[in-house]
């Protein structure tokens, strides 16, 4: 797709309790929607994330890249590391941004697929288990088990992507898949590491995290 076709707006999504910065992308004749989940520190300009954006909004996806902790709350994160690790509150602000792309008249017909990463797969877990109009997640060398009470009421389907030499992430991603039972699938990519940054690994994480979704979300 040509990526002028793609219409780029920054926003700021209200919350009760947060206003947060984001980024919606929408191709022309979107099909369905996907929310970016950020984790360890990370945000809404995240090179990798915005890497598997680009993907997906090449193939008809619209997406939005939203920072889960405001500014006030990035820098008390960067001070003590708490606030990434904080899953009830990561996913609370998944569900008030998934409300708010159900009020946006661009976005409100669309199907939504979350896309998490490291600690914020938790955060798209634990919105996933709240909302049953998430058709698809996807996990990028997630961190599942801070939300292991949550696993068993997903039931999108989920795709877990995991470095094959991300060796603390391995088993703690096999015992989720084993959770989520038969809507869960687990890819593991030889050589890549927890950032993926070998050579091509992050470019498989893109193709499979886009015909994930392309082949859950159901067209509008």
């Amino acid at each position: 797709m040509n990526r002028s076709a793609v219409m780029r707006t920054d926003v700021v999504v209200e919350l009760e309790d947060a206003r947060l910065d984001a980024l919606l992308s929408v191709p022309a004749a979107a099909r369905g929607v996907v929310l970016f989940a950020h984790g360890s520190g990370s945000g809404r300009t995240s090179p990798r994330n915005v890497m598997v954006a680009h993907a997906l909004e090449d193939a008809g996806l619209a997406t939005l890249l939203v920072d889960l902790l405001t500014a006030d709350e990035q820098a008390d994160d960067a001070r003590t590391g708490l606030l990434r690790f904080d899953i009830d509150l990561l996913g609370a602000r998944v569900l008030g941004v998934s409300a708010w792309l159900r009020e946006r008249p661009i976005s409100s017909a669309l199907a939504l697929g979350y896309f998490g990463a490291s600690t914020g797969a938790a955060a798209a877990l634990y919105g996933a288990s709240q909302l049953r109009e998430t058709f698809a997640v996807v996990s990028r060398g997630g961190r599942p088990d801070l939300a292991r009470d949550c696993l068993k009421a997903v039931r999108a389907p989920t795709l877990l992507i995991v470095g094959g030499n991300d060796v603390p992430i391995l088993p703690l991603n096999e015992e989720a898949c084993r959770l989520l039972g038969q809507s869960a699938q687990m890819e593991v990519i030889p050589g890549a590491t927890h950032l993926f940054e070998e050579p091509g690994a992050l470019e498989q994480v893109a193709h499979l995290s886009r015909d994930w979704f392309m082949n859950h979300l159901p067209p509008p």
